[in-house]
């Protein structure tokens, strides 16, 4: 056998197997999507999402004290309100008595320390569920779709959130938060977080159970990315980080590990960002129920698998796990 046909002896031990990857996980790579809602003492279980709770504002220092103390350094505040009143703008969205608001300042002061980011989008606040204003025949009006975005963007800045992070993939939101942003005195003091590669994908069916934001008519085909569109996700992420964009996210992750790749050499000097979205979640959990691998080896793989393609920052509800898993 020729000299360079012999690779396995680079990799025979443990610790030589580990040098071969370009970067190992780490906690603080790892930030934390949880669900706020209006009752301030809800404490309910998402049965798609295992594990995972819809919680009230009075329930987050017990919830994250543990999770902070071991390690955890940042999460992402999706809100859930189910006791206000939609309408076609989202007007609830940035209410400063509603959760995602209260949920900042309570953060804030239990947790000097936590990175606060939020996500921001209008399905959970619309009474139609779009991620936008609409116009009378039911399609996206996208001016006065970015400014509302923008505002509730640069409201939850003001609130104390370290980060904003849009979802909605609403056409030149970016350079209109980052436009707000500096015109609020926030352009230096909050990061932007851009959501650029986010597919239409079947994936996020746990998180509209939890978060209540399936549309009431349609779908989001118009404004995510078709799930065969590369080049479309590619001119997306060249587009966020020239208008202004300080985080690029590809999401989800699994089904798109070439995307983030793309991201990588399209925005190199950037962190990236990937979502691994509800239904990768769920799907790991159901395997592992169903006797198909071991729960913490396909996390691993999975996660592994996404800083491999050049993730640097990764959404995922498995984040309390990851801090345990990573503490051997």
């Amino acid at each position: 056998m020729d000299i360079s046909s012999i690779l396995q002896g680079g990799y025979q031990h443990p610790l030589s197997r580990s040098w071969q990857g370009r970067r190992s996980l780490t906690k603080s790579m790892f930030m934390y999507p949880i669900f706020i809602t209006d009752d301030p003492d809800a404490s309910v279980i998402i049965p798609t999402l295992p594990g995972q709770r819809r919680w009230g504002v009075n329930q987050l220092e017990g919830f994250l004290g543990p999770l902070v103390a071991k390690g955890l350094g940042s999460v992402m505040l999706f809100g859930v309100p189910l006791k206000c009143e939609k309408d076609v703008r989202g007007t609830p969205a940035d209410d400063p008595s509603g959760p995602v608001i209260l949920a900042i300042k309570k953060l804030r002061a239990l947790f000097p320390s936590l990175y606060i980011a939020c996500d921001v989008c209008l399905c959970e606040y619309t009474s139609h569920g779009h991620c936008g204003v609409l116009h009378s025949d039911g399609t996206i009006n996208t001016e006065p779709s970015v400014q509302r975005i923008a505002e509730v963007a640069v409201n939850y800045a003001l609130a104390g959130a370290h980060c904003v992070a849009p979802s909605d993939m609403m056409d030149g939101r970016i350079k209109a938060i980052k436009r707000g942003l500096i015109d609020s005195g926030l352009g230096n003091r909050c990061t932007l977080m851009s959501y650029s590669a986010k597919f239409a994908s079947a994936l996020y069916g746990p998180f509209r159970d939890a978060a209540g934001s399936a549309p009431s008519f349609g779908n989001r085909k118009c404004y995510q990315l078709p799930p065969t569109a590369k080049g479309l996700a590619r001119r997306a992420i060249q587009r966020d980080t020239v208008e202004g964009a300080d985080i690029i996210m590809v999401k989800p992750a699994l089904p798109y590990l070439d995307i983030i790749s793309d991201a990588a050499e399209l925005a190199p000097d950037h962190p990236l960002a990937c979502y691994q979205v509800s239904g990768e979640f769920a799907m790991v959990h159901a395997g592992a129920a169903a006797g198909v691998y071991d729960l913490k080896t396909m996390a691993f793989e999975t996660t592994e698998s996404m800083v491999r393609a050049g993730a640097t920052l990764i959404l995922s509800y498995f984040t309390p796990d990851f801090l345990d898993w990573l503490e051997v």
